[in-house]
């Protein structure tokens, strides 16, 4: 594991009077190059399609197209070469688009830039901008580069995007006499939420936090856990096919048959043994998920995509507006006297007051009223109601005043009318170097009033407080207990004044203690549930954040991430410092880079598991792309994100993500539902091929019948079978191994089952036929396609579900296009069957029987099998069989 880099170097503004002179700023452009994100080359069409044709079952499909031509079958060669163009061209298109993730990032640098340039403002692009320019920026501005605070006045900026934290972050230029902090500087893509502030460029382009964002996102994650497995299957499919055909071809020489009699049979045993309806299968089964969790509001960008979530066993997200809400709420409320809470979220006046249990009004609990006056008038936020445009409360202004509005709102005290009543006549600003905000106002009552409001390490002193040391200790107590809660928490304090102050800084003595207010980015309604909803479906939950340690512990132990006796937080500082660290052993990450990130997110693939990273910044898109699936934010997620995302949530809601997992692995199942219905069909051809003589039927069936029933088969109902809806209890299991074999889980010996079932069947019948004079390679025909279809009605979830009406459809459809070749005149001349009395038909119906009482007896038989083992381990809540407890999880 790689330490994480800095992310900005030790510098301190050199030139902030007049900044760089055009011939400077030439120079360093030439060194440096522009101020833009380097974009990879670009893999030409051709190759990308080459890549795609490369894979181990499209070339054995591209056999198959080459064989059922040679055999005169063009409908087959029709359908496969249509499968594989289909395939290529959505891996080609796939393949383009994740390239797309990394020219987003372009589209955060600022359109315009005011600099210094010869001693003059002028505007500049941003592409052109170098190291050294001097930048002047304001309220709502984009930092163009990383830069260093040179002069500030109340610059908050908005860090999310790029750090992950949910806190806007206070900035100012670095102190004279001290080394430059993280306080001093500025990431590009970062936007100014107040204030304004000259800065100075200290890196530009790739050397930018954003251009080593560029750079992490250039690596591809690799083929899904289901092509890897669709890949391995074809090599094996490919050597076994090559290897029975020559068998048979081998043993029709030995009896003597024509050697162009025996090729075409062999030739058509290959096509029978693929399953070259596979493809068609898995795309159709694909865009089918894909549909369906788009009705569930996850919007599938890649389509393999569907099936990783289902193999999912290592769930990575972000915790700002992914599993919270990205607002801040004021949750509780200390004062001397007594304390409440606050209910509700977002900005909208919505929620209730609550003391001791109990729905209360403001102005009913004087205490609780004083300390929401302070929070509304000792304030700059406005909050906007909802319009035609937006239906929830928005902000203007700093977040977390933002909340405190809202609280006040909450309590049943009017913004508009105590502002109005109290006319703010002077103000001391906050700014990150005092630490507290001063307003004076007029009181209606009183004359005039000072309000303060500051961090709790700078208010609850006796600087400012008439308070007793024992009532500063415990206001002091209160307010480290809400922060290792995880709140942001202020203190507000009042004092009476005859005249007005001048400045306003002189009234921040002799104030009295009004209480703390403590403020939060709660989690969303939905988050602990869905957390509890990846553990039932063996999925480790893990939470990656750039926020405060203390408050990604919080948010973890309240959505049941961790527990108390398992609520180790790492932290990047830990990482750089210790890089023989197990990072799979914590489940909790904070302060983190993208770079720890993408670290995080290599270490648990490399010890195999199956990963899904969910984030909506900027500095989520290097893990969004080297997870095996990446979960994007749609409505509040930046464009980098979605880029790089293979799925994007358009409710932004993370229980989507559970819902999207249940798909995944519907689809899976359907995959392997179909394997264990064509394969075992394909076996039952070529032992019935190889058997058969032996019995007394020389040629058991012709080229032209087992290519009708493999169409039949594999193709008709083989399709509809990949439409089949979940299974009961399906997100109350793990994840499947990532290691496993798509035929692991007992699925190859249920193959050879129910492969044996069938050729059973057939040639029992085929034999008394024979021995009873009547039409025997018909009857076996018939018999062999009506087992195949018993098998795949016996496959079913849920037989009598409405579902997957096409299943049924295709059975009677195959059933009488089957009957069609031994009844229809032209058909049967093709085929080389002959009529049969309509009473011979009832040993093909044995075979319906037979084929339909496997299949359903094979999967009780799993049931039992797979329901004693999980019946071992405990219980959830819930009712179903429970996963292998995380060992970090909660207690």
């Amino acid at each position: 594991m790689h330490k994480a880099q800095a992310r900005y170097p030790p510098t301190r503004p050199t030139e902030s009077a007049t900044g760089l002179t055009t011939r400077q700023a030439q120079t360093k452009r030439a060194e440096c190059g522009s101020n833009t994100i380097e974009r990879a080359e670009q893999t030409p069409v051709w190759a990308r399609v080459v890549a795609q044709l490369r894979d181990p079952l499209v070339l054995v499909l591209l056999a198959a197209a080459v064989l059922t031509s040679v055999t005169g079958d063009f409908a087959d060669t029709a359908i496969i070469l249509v499968v594989v163009m289909v395939n290529t061209v959505v891996g080609v298109a796939q393949a383009i688009r994740a390239d797309h993730a990394v020219t987003a990032l372009s589209d955060l640098a600022a359109p315009g830039v005011r600099v210094r340039r010869d001693g003059i403002e002028c505007e500049l692009t941003a592409a052109e901008l170098v190291p050294g320019d001097v930048v002047l920026l304001v309220e709502g501005d984009v930092v163009p580069a990383d830069a260093c605070v040179a002069e500030g006045s109340a610059l908050l900026v908005d860090e999310s995007a790029l750090t992950g934290e949910s806190m806007p972050a206070d900035k100012s230029a670095p102190d004279p006499s001290g080394e430059v902090q993280p306080e001093n500087l500025l990431g590009a893509g970062t936007v100014v939420l107040r204030g304004r502030a000259v800065v100075e460029v200290i890196a530009t382009g790739s050397n930018s936090a954003l251009g080593r964002i560029a750079v992490l996102m250039r690596e591809h994650p690799g083929p899904t856990p289901l092509q890897r497995r669709l890949a391995h299957l074809g090599r094996v499919l490919a050597v076994a096919v090559i290897a029975l055909c020559a068998v048979v071809f081998g043993l029709g020489l030995l009896r003597g048959e024509p050697i162009e009699a025996m090729a075409i049979t062999a030739i058509s045993l290959a096509v029978a043994a693929v399953p070259e309806s596979l493809p068609a299968v898995v795309t159709l089964g694909l865009a089918l998920g894909a549909r369906h969790m788009a009705a569930r509001h996850a919007i599938v960008r890649n389509l393999p995509a569907v099936e990783t979530l289902g193999s999912v066993t290592v769930l990575a997200t972000d915790k700002t507006g992914t599993l919270t809400e990205g607002r801040m709420v004021a949750e509780r409320l200390w004062t001397p006297t007594g304390t409440a809470e606050l209910t509700g979220s977002g900005y909208g006046p919505v929620g209730q007051l609550r003391v001791a249990g109990s729905a209360v009004d403001a102005e009913a609990v004087p205490h609780i009223r004083d300390l929401l006056t302070a929070a509304v008038l000792c304030n700059d936020a406005t909050l906007v109601p909802p319009d035609t445009d937006n239906t929830q409360w928005r902000a203007l202004g700093d977040p977390t005043e933002s909340a405190l509005v809202a609280a006040a709102g909450k309590a049943g005290l009017e913004r508009t009318c105590l502002r109005e009543g109290h006319t703010r006549l002077a103000e001391a600003p906050f700014d990150s170097v005092r630490k507290r905000m001063t307003t004076i106002h007029h009181d209606p009552d009183d004359g005039l009033r000072a309000f303060l409001k500051g961090a709790p390490e700078v208010v609850l002193t006796s600087r400012f407080l008439t308070t007793d040391a024992t009532g500063l200790r415990i206001a002091r107590h209160a307010a480290d207990e809400l922060a290792a809660a995880g709140y942001r928490v202020l203190a507000f304090a009042t004092r009476r004044l005859e005249t007005l102050p001048e400045p306003a800084e002189s009234a921040e003595t002799g104030m009295t203690l009004l209480g703390l207010i403590a403020i939060a980015d709660p989690p969303k309604s939905t988050a602990r549930d869905t957390v509890a909803a990846c553990r039932a479906a063996g999925i480790t939950p893990v939470m990656i954040t750039g926020d405060h340690p203390a408050t990604a512990r919080a948010i973890a132990l309240r959505l049941g991430i961790i527990g108390e006796r398992g609520a180790t937080v790492l932290t990047g500082a830990d990482m750089s410092a210790d890089s023989t660290l197990d990072l799979t052993s914590a489940r909790v990450f904070a302060r983190t880079t993208p770079e720890q990130k993408l670290t995080i997110i290599q270490a648990w693939r490399t010890r195999g598991a199956v990963t899904a990273m969910n984030g909506d910044g900027v500095n989520d898109g290097p893990a969004l792309r080297r997870a095996d699936i990446g979960v994007a934010m749609g409505k509040r997620g930046t464009e980098v994100a979605r880029q790089a995302a293979d799925v994007v949530l358009a409710d932004d809601e993370i229980s989507t993500v559970v819902a999207a997992v249940e798909e995944g692995r519907r689809v899976y199942d359907n995959i392997r539902r179909f394997l264990l219905y064509a394969l075992s069909g394909g076996i039952a051809e070529i032992a019935i091929m190889l058997i058969g003589p032996a019995l007394g039927m020389p040629i058991p069936l012709v080229a032209g019948q087992i290519l009708w029933i493999n169409l039949l088969t594999h193709g008709l109902t083989g399709v509809a079978l990949g439409a089949e809806p979940v299974d009961p209890g399906t997100m109350h299991r793990p994840p499947r191994p990532p290691e496993q074999s798509i035929l692991g889980d007992g699925l190859w010996q249920r193959v050879l089952g129910l492969g044996v079932v069938v050729t059973a069947i057939s040639l029992a019948v085929g034999t008394w036929a024979d021995h009873t004079g009547r039409g025997w390679q018909t009857l076996l025909f018939l018999t062999l396609l009506g087992a195949q279809l018993g098998v795949v009605t016996g496959l079913r979830t849920r037989l009598l579900t409405r579902a997957n009406p096409s299943l049924p459809i295709a059975v009677l459809a195959s059933a009488a296009l089957g009957l069609a070749g031994v009844y229809v005149p032209w058909l049967r001349e093709l085929l080389g069957t002959e009529t049969l009395p309509a009473a011979d038909l009832a040993p093909a119906l044995i075979g319906v029987l037979v084929g339909f009482a496997a299949a359903r007896a094979a999967r009780w038989i799993r049931f039992l099998i797979r329901g004693s083992a999980e019946n071992d381990r405990a219980p959830i809540a819930s009712g179903g069989p429970a996963p292998t407890p995380d060992p970090a999880g909660p207690s």
